[in-house]
């Protein structure tokens, strides 16, 4: 083999190894095909968030079929939904050649509003949400947990449910002494500690990437105390991330002391209509208590504020507790579990929502003018804050 002959092997062989080297994708196209829907369903691709977000992408799809295309700068968690119905899809949003094909099974929620169930759809060619998903699967095995527990504790849910419906608080009372209860009562203790702990583990097992911040806010409703030390743990490099600051925003909100709080209006439990105005009329310093059945660190705080209640109420303290509980049965199972003597409401999303709640539990103590003076305070910075506010 002479020269020329070796530069020129050489040189197709360079051309070949850059020919075949794959280049980074710089736009996205969705080809969808599926079965079930309307003739003309819109399908929406919208951002995993804790926050209320609006689709960042929607196509129509004809008589099931669709494309859809665009250019992604970095990569979103979405859920794939249809329009105007319930039910949805997780999967991610990148720059990648993506199908998404099976078969929609349509059936009615209780409000009569159209639902689909997305388990037999298939999203292929995407390589983020295959590692999504195996990540999200956590949540199926956590989900079996508790439905054995139910299971197994059916019986006592039935024997509580049928006292609460009946409103009879001495014979509902004394069930919650009965064995059985506290043996649910433990059981369902124990799976949340397992969920914290089993989301906790997979959470540092992601830290020094974007996953760790992306997996704190796809498998919680809220992030609260308990998850600030998942985010310390994260490197700046994620902590800058997209998905790590939006953490940030949820865990660390900015203050809001010295200025005026939103007035709303509230429904008590027997459908009355209560204003901020007429809850905070003859009081001096109103502690605004978001909190939810779940939330453990909630729960824990409740002796204190009770304390602290005695201690002020008398003096022109009043504790003003939100519930942001999806169940009225859950909350209505709280109250009757911590007897809290101070007023306490449902909120159905509209309060949670005009406050920007992130998470819980959040406080906020205003004053008779509905002025902030203090924001998060809890345990003994709270009795020290209502020590030098109450001071003669």
């Amino acid at each position: 083999m002479n020269l020329k002959t070796i530069l020129s092997t050489t040189l197709c062989s360079l051309l070949l190894v850059a020919g075949c080297t794959p280049r980074q994708a710089t736009s996205y196209t969705i080809n969808g095909e599926i079965e079930g829907l309307p003739a003309e369903a819109v399908i929406q691709f919208t951002p995993i968030s804790h926050d209320s977000e609006m689709p960042i992408a929607e196509a129509v799809a004809v008589n099931g079929k669709f494309t859809l295309k665009g250019q992604m700068e970095e990569p979103r968690a979405v859920r794939l939904s249809v329009k105007d119905t319930y039910g949805s899809q997780l999967m991610m949003l990148e720059n990648a050649d993506i199908t998404i094909n099976g078969k929609l099974t349509e059936s009615k929620a209780y409000d009569g509003t159209t639902q689909y169930d997305f388990s037999g759809l298939n999203v292929t060619g995407s390589p983020l949400t295959k590692k999504y998903m195996e990540l999200y699967s956590i949540r199926g095995k956590m989900d079996d947990i508790y439905n054995a527990h139910h299971e197994t504790y059916a019986e006592v849910h039935a024997k509580l449910s049928a006292l609460r419906q009946e409103k009879n608080e001495a014979a509902l009372e004394e069930f919650t002494k009965t064995e059985e209860y506290k043996a649910m009562a433990e059981s369902e203790s124990n799976f949340f500690q397992t969920v914290s702990s089993s989301y906790e583990q997979l959470v540092m097992d992601n830290k020094d990437t974007f996953w760790g911040p992306l997996m704190m806010i796809t498998l919680t409703s809220y992030l609260g105390e308990e998850q600030k030390s998942w985010y310390e743990a994260f490197s700046d490099e994620v902590k800058q991330s997209y998905y790590g600051k939006k953490v940030k925003e949820e865990l660390y909100p900015a203050g809001q002391v010295g200025s005026e709080v939103e007035a709303f209006t509230i429904e008590d439990a027997t459908g009355k209509k209560v204003s901020l105005d007429e809850l905070c009329q003859g009081k001096k310093y109103i502690l605004l208590d978001f909190w939810a059945s779940w939330c453990n660190p909630c729960r824990k705080e409740i002796p204190n504020l009770k304390n602290l209640y005695a201690q002020y109420a008398d003096k022109g303290f009043e504790i003003i507790s939100i519930s942001i509980d999806k169940k009225a049965e859950d909350w209505e199972k709280a109250l009757e579990e911590e007897q809290l003597p101070w007023p306490n409401f449902l909120d159905k999303g509209e309060i949670a929502a005009l406050y920007k709640i992130k998470f819980v539990p959040t406080m906020y103590l205003i004053d008779a003018e509905k002025v902030m003076v203090g924001e998060n305070l809890r345990g003994e910075e709270l009795a020290n804050k209502l020590e030098s506010l109450f001071q003669p």
